[in-house]
């Protein structure tokens, strides 16, 4: 049977993406994903640190920034989703990160994880405030206070930062890295054509 991990950072826009795109796909193919939240930022920090002056470089120059927000709204249409760029990207995604285990515990892990890429992409919320995350918790169906005081855990802590420290020792670079058959990596939501085809071959 093939395996399929997806390793996402709920605050990257390709990631947005590429979660909205893949489940269909792998659906067709009758493969289960497996959700691999992890932090992005604790990734470049080990292995792409030369990501956020070219970032900051890029964005500093209008040509770039004008095509860059272009590319995003076609993709954006394609996958029939909002995605505009908010004003304080990019926020710490610690607690958003951690509630996916709580999510997952409580069997809404995707509702969540969704309500949380369309709160952040689509109406330039701030996912880092614990409101906002309340918020979004309730919505899905779990206690907010409850949520709140779970992402503080230890082992929820512990989960997030051995998926994060996993990637990198796998040879993951930023976010999303999909791993077909545990050594088969794809970097980034362009790659969905090649999983698709890796899918077809494995069939």
């Amino acid at each position: 049977m093939t395996r399929l991990e997806f390793f996402y950072d709920l605050t990257s826009p390709w990631t947005y993406l590429a979660f909205t795109g893949i489940q269909p796909m792998v659906k067709a193919y009758g493969v289960e994903i497996e959700w691999r939240p992890h932090l992005v930022g604790g990734v470049f920090n080990a292995v792409n640190q030369e990501l956020y002056a070219k970032r900051e470089a890029a964005f500093s120059n209008q040509r770039i920034t004008g095509y860059t927000l272009k590319d995003l709204a076609d993709w954006a249409r394609l996958r029939d989703i909002e995605i505009s760029w908010p004003s304080f990207h990019p926020v710490s995604a610690v607690k958003c990160m951690r509630g996916c285990f709580i999510a997952e515990e409580a069997g809404v892990l995707l509702p969540y994880s969704k309500a949380v890429f369309e709160a952040y992409w689509g109406r330039s919320q701030d996912v880092s405030d614990e409101a906002v995350l309340a918020a979004i918790a309730e919505g899905v169906g779990m206690e907010a206070d409850a949520f709140l005081a779970a992402i503080a855990r230890q082992d929820v802590k512990d989960r997030l930062r051995a998926n994060t420290d996993e990637l990198i020792e796998r040879g993951g670079f930023g976010s999303p890295t999909i791993f077909i058959n545990g050594d088969d990596m794809y970097f980034g939501n362009d790659r969905l054509p090649l999983v698709e085809q890796a899918l077809k071959r494995g069939q």
